[in-house]
């Protein structure tokens, strides 16, 4: 037991003070549109909100989820949002389409997706996929991280057959009609595979030949860059990223009292698995790792050239807190 955990009134009630003192000022409205329902991946902008950090930093922030998953970047370039959650595999693709968007922040720092199979099932190694059936819920990106990984095993993809099971990854894996899936996350289905009594192994992209990117990054277009809301916004998450990491019981208790449908052993694992992955620096921008992937983007034919890092990324500098 750690002597020095404060309860979690305590550390709400020390937040309230920092902030408490400040005078009054009108909050900035910031919508940001989520990339899915809500889950644990948004663990800091939730804890930020529930903490009461985006008021500290003058800002109202509403978080949406979208009714259709592949909108908020499309929304956010046409000025109809001020931010999205995307990735960045995915904003390479949008900036091959002349959309303006940039990427100003990191949440997700490290690769989610795998190639998953049941422990108990034949495939203990890449190698052992040749002959069979691997399911996928979208093509583009995930052919080519596929393919790659394949590649790593001496296999091309005329070695398999692709098996298009809409979305149902973890169902289609324990019912058997695939022998593995490419697209499920380590730190959900693996623990729902788990739940449903069939344990799971993954195989991991940047282990197998997969330059590493960032799962999830903060977009924004291009002519919101100099927003001075930004700046704000991404501070607010750093201290929200941090209290997980220092408080990960109470940060999880604030997750579940907002989002209470959420009580689950999976979102309680998901949640503490994730936490390792969030970005620390969530300013900081990696040139290289996004010419890395970028140059692995045009290898798979994806794009046509590696694009100027500026004109699709940027590294904002921390914003001051006003007294």
């Amino acid at each position: 037991m750690n002597r020095y955990r404060l309860p979690l009134a305590a550390l709400a009630l020390a937040f309230g003070m920092l902030t408490a003192g400040a005078p009054a000022r009108a909050a900035d409205k910031l919508s940001v549109l989520l990339e899915w329902f809500v889950n644990p991946d948004h663990a800091p902008l939730v804890v930020a909100k529930e903490l009461g950090l985006f008021e500290k930093h003058g800002l109202d922030v509403e978080l949406i989820a979208p009714s259709d998953p592949a909108a908020p970047p499309r929304l956010v370039a046409a000025g109809q949002a001020d931010v999205a959650l995307h990735y960045q595999p995915s904003l390479m693709l949008d900036v091959e389409t002349k959309l303006p968007l940039v990427r100003f922040g990191t949440l997700v720092e490290t690769p989610l997706n795998t190639v998953m199979v049941l422990e108990d099932g034949p495939v203990k190694t890449l190698g052992d996929l040749k002959g069979k059936r691997i399911g996928y819920s979208a093509s583009g990106i995930e052919d080519s991280v596929l393919t790659q990984m394949l590649a790593s095993a001496g296999l091309t993809v005329k070695d398999v057959e692709l098996v298009n099971v809409n979305f149902a990854l973890t169902a289609s894996l324990i019912s058997g009609n695939v022998d593995a899936t490419i697209g499920a996350y380590r730190n959900f289905e693996l623990t729902q595979l788990r739940l449903e009594g069939k344990p799971g192994r993954a195989f991991y992209p940047e282990e197998n030949g997969v330059p590493p990117y960032d799962e999830l990054i903060y977009v924004t277009s291009r002519d919101k860059i100099a927003d001075p809301r930004l700046p704000r916004f991404l501070a607010a998450v750093e201290e929200a990223t941090l209290f997980l990491t220092n408080h990960p019981d109470e940060a999880l208790a604030l997750f579940l009292k907002a989002y209470p449908d959420l009580d689950d052993e999976l979102n309680r694992t998901a949640f503490t698995q994730t936490l390792p992955r969030f970005a620390k620096r969530p300013f900081a921008l990696d040139a290289g790792r996004h010419e890395r992937f970028a140059a692995f983007m045009v290898e798979k034919k994806l794009i046509a050239a590696v694009p100027p890092l500026e004109s699709y990324a940027v590294e904002l500098k921390p914003a001051e807190i006003k007294p």
